[in-house]
Order: structure tokens, then C-alpha cells, then sequence
């Protein structure tokens, strides 16, 4: 057996559908307004999500951040922002930039808009 399959096929190593990475994000703007740190967890998308969604749609950004944070979608946030979806909710609490930053941490968070390989130079 190869190097590489004695390396994947160790019982640590899960199919990336059962442990998508996580990671936690400061809105710095609704921190001011608060006046203490208000956070949102984001979480990768599966294979071909983001894909999907970007042809899908003109809102792609925010359907990417919709699929990545479900507490976005929450009803008690509609009724505060007024927005009759969830998009509209969004575009009425975020800013432009915050939701391309955050859309694009989405994107970080499921392996694009980063390097994830490296070329080992045999020498």
C-alpha cells in the first residue's frame, strides 16, 4: 500500500461531509454599536455549494453567507430588521463590505480564495 492510503485511510481522518470547519468572526461595526464583541460562527460549505448558489443567483454573496450561518435566517432577526427573507434581513443589517467580508470567509472556511497544496520539490 502507497504512502498516501496508509496516511488517509487512518481512523482520524473522517470524510470532510462529517466535520466541516468552523470558525468564529467579530463583526467590528455591530462590536461598536454593542459595545462588546458580537460574533457569528461560520461554517464551510459542501462540495459544489458554493458553486451552486453563485449561478444560481444575482445575491450570491449573501446566499454563500446564508448557507454558511444559520443564525442569519432566524425569524426574530426579520422581525427586527423588517426584511421579508432572510436576503432582505441581511441587506438591511449588514453592510456591503461586511457581507462580502463574511461570504468570503465562508468561502475560506470550505478551501477557496486560499492555497491549500504545496508543491514538495524532489531534490
Amino acid at each position: 500500500m502507497s504512502k498516501f492510503l496508509d496516511q488517509i485511510l487512518r481512523p482520524e481522518i473522517q470524510s470532510v461531509q462529517d466535520s466541516l470547519p468552523t470558525a468564529e468572526y467579530e463583526i467590528k461595526r455591530l462590536s461598536r454599536l454593542c459595545g462588546e464583541p458580537v460574533t457569528v460562527t461560520l461554517r464551510a460549505l459542501p462540495y459544489g455549494k458554493v458553486q451552486d448558489i453563485k449561478e444560481m443567483t444575482m445575491d450570491a454573496e449573501i446566499h454563500i453567507l446564508l448557507a454558511g450561518c444559520q443564525e442569519l435566517s432566524d425569524p426574530a432577526l426579520q422581525g427586527k430588521f423588517g426584511g421579508a427573507t432572510p436576503v432582505e434581513t441581511v441587506k438591511a443589517m449588514l453592510l456591503p463590505g461586511e457581507i462580502a467580508d463574511l461570504s468570503r470567509a465562508v468561502e475560506q472556511l470550505t478551501g477557496y480564495r486560499r492555497n491549500t497544496i504545496r508543491e514538495i520539490k524532489n531534490g
